[in-house]
């Protein structure tokens, strides 16, 4: 029962954060997902949430379901044919990223070196290959490099920490600060291409009427269906490869299916989308356990917060020498940072459709990456 009571508080607590966020403005200026993560946050760290056995499992169950069906739904109403305009300035952005990361990694290895950091160079590894791919890629790296559970479980608890943290700066004042140092996105459509106020404006009104009803249940359906087309291929697959390989195949069908006028044209795709992602921003926030590990291998906490905000100070550097805008090298910072499934999210708050591809295909070739890149720095580290 209590297991039941936990799913329907992740599926059904978005429903309530969007009904505040439409009536009141101080809650609908901070944002849905500003609100999903610290609501998230709080339940994860203060007791609310069933302790129970099976809570990790729904954890587990939800983030995987959650991302691979939301994707094609978001993409459905995109015109892809405009990405190619701005392609060149996301894969600028994109070398920043590299550049920040692996340079951030490196100087940490000697900044912390003799700082009772077992296996530093495991560790870096692992920075690098979660900093440019995901969590998947830190899961390869551990196996790969056989790291220790203890020294994985603090590393990966303080990414998820910092990662929180990092989010919370992107979607609340991000824009704001970087357009002090960067200039602002020119949208190619600026009518089309901006998101609507999908959390205060009420974008989900008459989403359950005959006229629209049908046509997003079919629309939902193909989403069914490319991730269930994209998990069956991924099976004959190794597991270090099964995510990237999951969000390419997905991120290809949604696009394909944009270019069919039926499907891109159906209503209120983007924004059942994006109830799948309050849903998701929900279960990770309350995943990061603040008060584990906290007096453990501080170092590695000092660590991954230079790895994180060190390498995004680094982007910004070369993006203002090189006049890349703000909102593109937010959005390339965050498929690093935090992944693909985390681009809709930062590009949700803002209210940019046209950086969704730019972000999902940097993160791509940051999962494809990241393993080949985390071992060999690990390797390269161990040996100085």
């Amino acid at each position: 029962m209590a297991t039941v009571l936990l799913v329907l508080f992740y599926i059904l607590t978005p429903l309530i954060i969007l009904q505040a966020c439409h009536r009141y403005r101080w809650v609908n200026k901070l944002g849905a997902v500003v609100i999903a993560y610290i609501v998230g946050l709080a339940i994860g760290n203060i007791g609310l949430l069933p302790r129970l056995e099976s809570s990790g499992m729904v954890q587990e169950l939800l983030t995987t379901l959650t991302i691979p069906l939301a994707i094609p739904l978001l993409l459905f109403s995109i015109d892809i044919k405009k990405w190619f305009s701005v392609a060149g300035t996301t894969m600028l952005s994109m070398l920043f990223a590299f550049a920040g990361v692996l340079s951030m990694v490196i100087l940490g290895f000697f900044l912390f070196r003799g700082q009772a950091i077992d296996d530093l160079w495991k560790v870096s590894g692992m920075l690098v290959g979660v900093y440019t791919g995901g969590t998947p890629n830190l899961a390869s790296i551990k196996l790969a490099l056989d790291v220790d559970e203890t020294i994985y479980v603090v590393t990966h608890t303080y990414d998820l920490i910092i990662g929180v943290f990092y989010l919370l700066f992107m979607l609340s004042v991000g824009q704001r600060f970087f357009l002090r140092f960067l200039p602002a996105y020119r949208h190619i459509d600026p009518e089309s291409s901006k998101m609507d106020e999908f959390d205060g404006m009420d974008p989900y009104k008459g989403i359950f009427t005959k006229k629209l009803l049908p046509p997003l249940l079919r629309a939902f359906g193909l989403s069914v269906l490319i991730f269930a087309i994209g998990g069956g291929v991924s099976l004959i697959l190794p597991d270090s490869a099964r995510m990237a390989v999951v969000i390419l195949l997905i991120t290809t069908f949604g696009i394909l299916a944009s270019f069919i006028p039926s499907i891109n044209r159906t209503e209120k795709t983007f924004e059942l989308g994006m109830y799948f992602i309050l849903i998701f921003s929900i279960v990770v926030a309350s995943m990061a356990d603040i008060h584990r590990f906290v007096a453990a291998s501080p170092s590695i906490l000092f660590y991954v917060t230079l790895a994180v905000f060190g390498s995004l100070i680094i982007q910004v550097v070369f993006s203002r020498i090189f006049k890349v805008d703000a909102d593109t090298l937010m959005i390339t910072s965050t498929a690093f940072i935090c992944s693909p499934p985390f681009v809709p999210v930062v590009a949700a708050a803002l209210k940019n459709k046209e950086i969704i591809v730019s972000g999902l295909t940097v993160g791509i070739i940051g999962y494809a990456a990241g393993n080949y890149l985390g071992v060999m720095i690990a390797l390269l580290l161990r040996g100085l």
